[in-house]
Parts: C-alpha cells; sequence; structure tokens
C-alpha cells in the first residue's frame, strides 16, 4: 500500500468520524444526555460514591463549603451533597457554613470546624470597627458553644492608610476585649492570614493587614491566651513569604487552624501547582496538632473528583 493511499484513507475515515462524532454530539445534545465528558465524570462519581478516602487520619481534615457551593465551583452542588459525600470520604467538617444549616453538617456526623463572624474588610486593626466585631464574634462564639464547634474567625481587617505597627497595637487591644467571652465559652478564636498580593477576588486581598505569620504569631503572643490562635494558610503563606515547613516548625505554637490550596491559582493540590503538600502535613503531625486542616481551594473539573484527590494526597 502506497504512503500516498495510506494518507487519503486515513483523511476520509477521520472525516467520516469527526462527522459521526457530530451528528452524534448533536443527537446527544437533543436528546439532554450527558456528553461524553459528563458521562465519564458521572461515571467515575458513581464508582467511588460513598467510598472512603481517609485511612491514616493522622490529619482530621475539613472542606470549606464556599469554593464547592457557589459561583467559583466549576460545577455547584448542594451543602446537603457536599455533607453526604464529604462524611463518606472520611472528612470531619465542612465549615465556614451558616448557624442555620448546620443542622445538615449534624445530619451527617459532621462538625463546623471553623464559624464565620465578621468580614476581612472591615477588622480589629481599626479601632472603629471594634464594637461591630465583637458583636459579631460574640454571636459566633454562642452559636459555636451551643453547638459543641470549637472556633471562630477573625480578621485584621484592611490597612486603609492604617500603620502596620498601629494597626496591630489595635488588633491586639480589640481581640483582647472579647477573648475572655470566648475563654467563658471554651471556644478559641483564630485570625486568619490572607495574602495581600494577587489582585484576583478570593484568590488575595490586596491592602489586607494580616499578610504575614509574623504579624498574626505577634498578635497571639501578646494577647497570651490558649484559646487565641491565628489560621495558617498554606495558599497564602507560599504566596506572600514561602518556606512553609519551616515557618510551621517556627510559629506552631499559636496555629489553631490550617487551610490549603494550590499555588498558584487556589485550585486543586495537583501536578499543576507548586506546594509539595504530603511532607507539610507530615510536618504539622510532629508538632503535635491536633486541630483541623480544611480543603479550600477553588475546582476547575468535577469537584468531587478533585477533593477526593486532594483529601488522600494529605492523609499522611
Amino acid at each position: 500500500m502506497s504512503e500516498n493511499r495510506t494518507h487519503r484513507e486515513s483523511k476520509k475515515i477521520t472525516r467520516r468520524g469527526l462527522l459521526k462524532g457530530a451528528a452524534g454530539a448533536a443527537a446527544v445534545a437533543a436528546a439532554g444526555l450527558p456528553s461524553v465528558g459528563e458521562a465519564q465524570i458521572l461515571r467515575r462519581r458513581r464508582a467511588t460514591a460513598g467510598k472512603r478516602v481517609v485511612v491514616n487520619g493522622r490529619i482530621k481534615q475539613s472542606v470549606c463549603d464556599w469554593c464547592f457551593l457557589g459561583e467559583c465551583s466549576s460545577k455547584p452542588m448542594t451543602l446537603e451533597e457536599l455533607c453526604r459525600e464529604a462524611a463518606a470520604m472520611g472528612i470531619k467538617s465542612v465549615e465556614l457554613v451558616q448557624p442555620e444549616n448546620w443542622h445538615i453538617l449534624k445530619k451527617y456526623g459532621l462538625i463546623c470546624a471553623l464559624a464565620n463572624s465578621h468580614g476581612f474588610v472591615e477588622g480589629f486593626n481599626d479601632k472603629a470597627n471594634h464594637a461591630m466585631c465583637i458583636d459579631k464574634i460574640k454571636t459566633a462564639v454562642d452559636a459555636c458553644a451551643d453547638a459543641g464547634f470549637p472556633t471562630v474567625i477573625t480578621f485584621s481587617g484592611f490597612r486603609n492608610g492604617i500603620a502596620d505597627d498601629v494597626g496591630l497595637e489595635n488588633t491586639v487591644a480589640g481581640l483582647k476585649k472579647v477573648i475572655g467571652y470566648a475563654e467563658k465559652k471554651k471556644i478559641n478564636l483564630c485570625l486568619e492570614v490572607l495574602n495581600s498580593r494577587v489582585a484576583e477576588e478570593m484568590k488575595g486581598h490586596p491592602g489586607y493587614m494580616c499578610d504575614s505569620v509574623e504579624w498574626a504569631y505577634e498578635v497571639c503572643k501578646q494577647i497570651a491566651s490558649p484559646r487565641m490562635t491565628y489560621l495558617f494558610d498554606i495558599y497564602h503563606i507560599q504566596v506572600m513569604q514561602g518556606d512553609i515547613i519551616t515557618r510551621i516548625r517556627q510559629y506552631h505554637e499559636y496555629i489553631g487552624h490550617y487551610h490549603t490550596a494550590g499555588v498558584p491559582g487556589r485550585n486543586e493540590l495537583d501536578e499543576n501547582q507548586e506546594v509539595n503538600y504530603p511532607p507539610i502535613m507530615r510536618e504539622i503531625v510532629k508538632t503535635g496538632y491536633t486541630g483541623y486542616v480544611a480543603q479550600e481551594f477553588i475546582p476547575t473539573r468535577d469537584p468531587l473528583t478533585s477533593l477526593r484527590e486532594a483529601v488522600k494526597l494529605c492523609d499522611v
């Protein structure tokens, strides 16, 4: 068979295949059936649904709801679906869920390991925000105490012309006004470190003051309460500072919670990002940490497949 004939036959077959594929795709679309890619995702979901992922369990894993329920997700799901699948995987918590939906978590034996309070734009670095922040924290602390959940998040707020040393002083003063209330209720407060470099919504927060481990650590050190901790967000800290394992070793004393995501992009914990998560998880275990590590990445493909892979990767 000549090379030219082979080439012609190959082109003929390719055209036929393309026409057949186009006709098939049109028929599928007209019938309202899932595409080939969607069908593969559905098959994969059915094959893995209800199967446990966590085997070692030395890291207590959680997942943040907003990445999987809202517009950020490639295929948003309901809280009920997320809770059902998370519980089946061996995840212990779905966090940042509003209190009115905590009954859904409890239905699946889950907790809300980290509860909302005030937002990250207006925080304790500005004295004008103290009354508002304290009121929202107390409300969240009461809700957590009633539900038996451990931790309430808090934020520094944006700089807005406030010097970092002044903001730190204000943050310490403000949190001191409410830490006693948290101690009395046996609830932890957790100050989150966010990156101020990435100017993309929910991937970075230009102007946010608590953008380094050292700043958050100093706040906790000055308050000196076992209930005052900070949130070591691996994604945000890698973007701002890097050297993750060394910083965990140096500053683990006041770490009350961890978050994960791939860098850059805040997407899956896969081969397309730069953070090597298993040794980081092993280092967390070495410090004696007994709190939660939450998956907080924005999925770019089937969210449940991505979540299962991330949970497995962090189960060291």
